[in-house]
């Protein structure tokens, strides 16, 4: 007969709740301590739980000790439980800033570094596993597990603090910092995989060729599965939630679910949840459709609330009055010692005989990596759960994780002083700071609306494929193909239209959409209602409608669009085209900024791309009369040539070569179409505002006039939105 299921007793509830308050709220002030004195926020944390446990006032007053330390089982295993949680959530944060692109780009110095550091400090872990006391194993007979663990437990290095002292030193972007980073993924990949097989002996009780053979069958069969089965089960459930589910918080729902569900996949192989935990963040950070709120709202979760409390209840576990009898306080000592060696020298030897990397620069990895922080804990908690380690041993543990990382930041300051970055890396540097701020590197995700032609009138979709993968040369945004359907039997044959374009985007991440509507102008802004960044759309049609600027149907896209749009203009173009000289028309605005950015972006992705940056000073009729001196006219065209100097420099730091033009003319846009009959421009890029007040689109005259008469395609971006 099934038992009935109870709740916790009331007393047991309260304790948990008081528990839960205090320690959450001497978490966050003491991290905040910590964070003021240039310390990683963890430090304070973990002293949180120290400073209420027995190491101090729990130990001193039994009354405090009632309510904050667990007294029974169940009030353990209530506050384990939000632990657990916490730790789960810290991992799915550490998975979705782990960048396996970073990893492959900087591939031979971060592997050279990481496995430097992973073979020496496991080996000098192993050793001292193997040689420690018997009083600090839970069962002597054991000791192979014991030392396999300290062994992994040395080996990993802690990614948020790393990356903390990495962005209060400016040095996140720096070609060692990435390198650092890399090498950390790597590390804790590998430390995370040891540590399932590891954790995976402990609970079968027994070390053989044949039970370790499992363990490690059952972690390289779960890690093939969740990187492809898994991957487009993950793919498949975003684009649904993001697509068709309208809760606010439906795609941070399905993250979490996905963690718990991949954390009770790993505990069933009887490896540990918080590898399922890390996995998932792996993949969803590998997914560009998912929204940068996803991550803040996962951010301010864990590392708001859950995670302070998994760290203060780990200090709790510290009893630091048994490091005060003179054997285990030398021994504590022992541990920092050769956990620091091991890391410095393995990183050291890696750097130096692998990565051919100079003196300074080989030793900055080591005094980055010895930071062992956040997930040291992690693994040192998991040690204590599945009876590997003794409370002393993980006592010491807990010591040596937090002076490591308390060594990092003054280590890296004192060490990377001496690195000097080189004059490619420098440029490299500049022009990411600059495009940081532009609005391509803030588009993510792409809609398309087409509608189905046949094959011959596709100029513009060739232009629009062209420019989009140009402008997503690197990580590249998520692409929607959509087109609306009057009837069902339409389906099919826009489907296999939608294919057919899918194949000119090449490598890009492309979905299809196919909908049912009679109304496309509606489908397709409830579409771009899904968290889009971007509307490109295509206006083929010949420009003549006195009634619409386009044609009606973009004119209200682009008129009630949430995000900014893209609209493409086409002329008649073969299939090998490109952009190679492309023309950016600049009164100084804002919206004209943004034009010359997204141009600047699509000729850096062509070897010959050129942007020639041109402003026309505006002249009136009767000037002479009202400016008899010519001083106005000086003074408009310096003005003129300040605006086109500034963006001609903007060029040539995001690697583009840029040319900048002032003509004067009667007017703009007869100078500017001169200009592309003259030159032979392939692109016309043209930064513009919706006018408002209308219930037509209005872009205004100048804009239209150029629409209608320029020979070459043009391309209207409108980032109003």
């Amino acid at each position: 007969m099934t038992e009935v299921f109870t709740a916790a007793s009331h007393h047991d509830i309260l304790v948990l709740v008081v528990q839960l308050a205090v320690l959450l709220f001497s978490a966050r002030a003491l991290g905040e301590v910590a964070q003021r004195l240039g310390h990683p926020a963890v430090v304070g944390e973990l002293l949180a739980g120290i400073v209420l446990g027995p190491s101090l006032l729990a130990g001193s007053v039994p009354f405090l000790a009632e309510w904050i330390v667990p007294q029974t089982q169940v009030q353990g295993y209530l506050l384990e439980l939000v632990s657990m949680i916490g730790v789960m959530f810290l991992l799915v944060i550490t998975g979705l800033e782990t960048d396996l692109a970073l990893i492959r780009r900087h591939a031979r110095a971060a592997l050279s570094v990481s496995w430097g550091g992973i073979v020496v400090t496991f080996s000098t872990g192993f050793l001292l596993g193997w040689y420690l006391p018997d009083f600090l194993l839970v069962d002597a007979d054991r000791r192979l597990v014991f030392a396999l663990f300290v062994a992994t437990a040395m080996s990993i290095s802690a990614i948020p603090v790393i990356a903390k002292v990495l962005l209060d030193m400016n040095l996140i972007r720096r070609d060692i910092g990435q390198t650092i980073l890399a090498a950390g993924m790597s590390d804790d990949t590998i430390g995370w995989i040891m540590l399932g097989i590891v954790a995976g002996l402990a609970r079968t009780g027994e070390v053989s060729a044949l039970e370790v053979g499992r363990t490690v069958g059952s972690v390289l069969v779960f890690m093939v599965l969740a990187f492809t089965v898994g991957r487009w089960v993950v793919r498949r459930s975003l684009n649904y939630v993001q697509d068709e589910v309208v809760s606010r918080f439906g795609l941070l729902t399905l993250v979490v679910v996905f963690t718990f569900a991949f954390g009770a996949i790993t505990q069933a192989l009887n490896l540990e949840p918080v590898l399922g935990a890390f996995v998932i963040g792996i993949l969803f950070g590998q997914m560009h459709r998912l929204p940068e709120n996803v991550h803040t709202a996962l951010e301010s979760v864990a590392l708001g609330i859950f995670a302070p409390i998994f760290f203060a209840v780990a200090g709790l576990k510290v009893d630091l009055r048994a490091l005060l009898d003179p054997t285990l306080g030398a021994i504590a000592l022992a541990v920092i010692v050769i956990a620091t060696v091991g890391k410095v020298a393995g990183t050291y030897a890696g750097a130096r005989l692998f990565g051919r990397k100079d003196h300074w620069t080989a030793l900055s990895y080591g005094a980055g990596l010895n930071a062992r922080g956040a997930l040291e804990i992690i693994i040192a908690t998991v040690g204590l759960q599945v009876g590997i380690l003794t409370q002393d041993m993980f006592s010491i543990i807990v010591v040596m994780a937090m002076a490591t990382s308390l060594m990092a930041p003054f280590a890296l300051r004192f060490v990377l002083r001496r690195v000097v970055p080189g004059q490619e890396e420098k440029e490299r540097l500049e022009r990411e700071e600059i495009a940081a701020g532009t609005l391509v590197d803030s588009v993510r995700r792409v809609l398309l609306p087409v509608r189905v032609r046949p094959r011959e009138h596709g100029s513009v979709q060739t232009i629009e494929a062209r420019l989009l993968k140009l402008l997503g040369r690197d990580a590249g945004p998520s692409i929607t193909l959509l087109t609306a359907i009057r009837e069902e039997a339409a389906r099919e044959p826009a489907r296999a239209y939608l294919a057919e374009l899918k194949e000119m985007f090449g490598g890009s991440e492309v979905a299809m959409k196919v909908v049912e509507s009679t109304r496309p102008g509606d489908a397709i802004l409830d579409e771009a209602g899904k968290d889009y960044h971007l509307i490109v759309l295509g206006a083929p049609e010949a420009l003549g409608d006195t009634d619409a600027v386009f044609n009606p149907l973009i004119d209200f896209v682009v008129r009630m669009a949430p995000c900014p749009t893209m609209v493409i203009r086409g002329s008649a173009v073969g299939e090998d085209w490109r952009p190679r000289r492309i023309l950016v028309p600049t009164n100084g605005s804002l919206a004209a900024r943004r034009a010359a950015e997204v141009a600047f972006a699509i000729a850096a992705g062509q070897d010959d791309g050129v942007v020639e940056v041109l402003t026309v000073p505006l002249q009136h009729r009767g000037a002479h009369h009202a400016d008899p001196t010519g001083r106005l006219r000086e003074r408009g065209l310096q003005v003129a040539r300040q605006i086109v100097d500034g963006l001609e420099e903007l060029g040539r730091s995001m690697g583009v070569r840029s040319v900048a033009a002032v003509r004067e003319g009667q007017d703009p846009e007869t100078v500017i179409l001169q200009e592309v009959e003259k030159r032979g421009h392939d692109l016309l890029v043209i930064g513009s505002d919706v006018r408002p007040g209308s219930e037509r689109l209005h872009l205004g005259p100048r804009v239209e006039r150029i629409l209608f008469e320029a020979t070459c395609p043009v391309l209207i971006l409108n980032s109003s939105r």
